[in-house]
């Protein structure tokens, strides 16, 4: 059975007043707590941190569905799903994801899969005639690779994504050009968020092939139990980036369903710029490990820097509260607990 309610309201309602309440429109995001919000890819770093900050603000219709219950790259479940549910606020969530190796090792599975779910579930919620708004997470790979740093929203489409990113980021611009058509063509409040670099609590925890930050802390830990005299890490560690905790993402998207309705995407990002050696240095001291670290400079680092211009963010009151050490901390305790029975000897 679905982990959410499911809703048996009228099908009846126009769209951006999915209860038939003429005054509606009228009502904010923070002030329609008892509208149905749907949040497609619940169980994913970002979508579980939407969940619990909906759940922590007073929520009590938010509605989820696991693969196995609504397949979103199946056009006709996604049009049933919608049709059946109404809801009134999407936050798309839900992705294919991975670090550049993975997507680079199956380039036609990333790309596709991203662009039915985007495609699906941007022209159901467009078609259903509930949804009066529908947030749609980006990513900072959108941006090309020579790019200005930091990097301003109008850098999109200056130039192509870096190589091997290209696989995840043409869906993420697609759905940001799918919610700009559906504005101009339909009116339909569709706004879309790019984040930069993320890391946070996830379950499973990331396999050893996804992003840096859980990479490293599942890599040092190894080689801690294992004694380990140094631990090999790609790259020359001079590269730069920004990583933001995804609970400040959840703020940040609440905050954007709130009092952002506009045509251009919005940048989400800490300010808080290291390079790879830095935060390696940091996991390490983190985790405990005493070795040392190995830098293959022979392999691929990605671009020298990334880092994203979130003005309009903050112009929209928006501040990161979680600093990188101590969210760093926080998710090697999670990894403990979660990977490795709570028990920091076990491998």
């Amino acid at each position: 059975m679905p982990s959410q309610q499911r809703s048996s309201s009228g099908s009846t309602a126009k769209a951006g007043d999915a209860d038939g309440d003429g005054d509606a429109a009228a009502v904010s995001f923070l002030g329609d707590k008892s509208a149905k919000v749907f949040i497609a890819g619940h169980r994913g770093m970002v979508g579980s941190a939407v969940h619990r900050k909906l759940d922590a603000l007073g929520f009590t219709n938010v509605v989820v569905r696991t693969r196995a219950e609504l397949d979103l790259a199946c056009q006709a479940a996604v049009e049933a799903f919608f049709a059946a549910e109404l809801p009134r606020y999407v936050i798309l969530a839900a992705a294919k994801v991975g670090g550049v190796h993975a997507s680079s090792a199956a380039p036609a599975e990333y790309l596709t899969e991203n662009l039915r779910i985007t495609v699906n579930v941007v022209d159901a919620a467009r078609r259903c005639g509930s949804v009066r708004k529908l947030l749609l997470l980006a990513s900072s790979t959108i941006y090309p690779a020579d790019a200005p740093q930091p990097t301003p929203e109008s850098a999109l489409l200056s130039g192509p994504p870096a190589p091997g990113s290209e696989w995840y980021a043409i869906p993420k611009i697609a759905g940001i050009k799918m919610c700009q058509a559906v504005r101009a063509e339909y009116g339909m409040d569709a706004i879309a968020a790019a984040p930069n670099n993320l890391y946070g609590p996830r379950h499973p925890f990331p396999p050893e092939q996804s992003h840096v930050i859980p990479a490293l802390i599942r890599r040092f830990h190894r080689a801690k139990l294992a004694g380990a005299g140094e631990v090999a890490v790609w790259g020359s560690g001079a590269a730069a980036r920004e990583f933001t905790h995804v609970d400040d993402v959840a703020e940040a998207l609440v905050v954007l369903m709130e009092r952002y309705s506009g045509e251009e995407h919005v940048n989400v990002g800490s300010g808080e710029e290291v390079t790879v050696r830095e935060l390696a240095e940091a996991v390490r001291g983190v985790v405990g490990y005493e070795g040392v670290v190995a830098w293959d400079a022979a392999r691929p680092e990605g671009v020298a820097r990334r880092v994203v211009d979130s003005g309009r963010m903050r112009k929209l009151g928006w501040e990161p509260r979680v600093a990188l050490r101590d969210g760093i901390q926080d998710l090697y305790r999670f990894y403990l607990r979660h990977e490795c029975g709570g028990q920091a000897h076990h491998a």
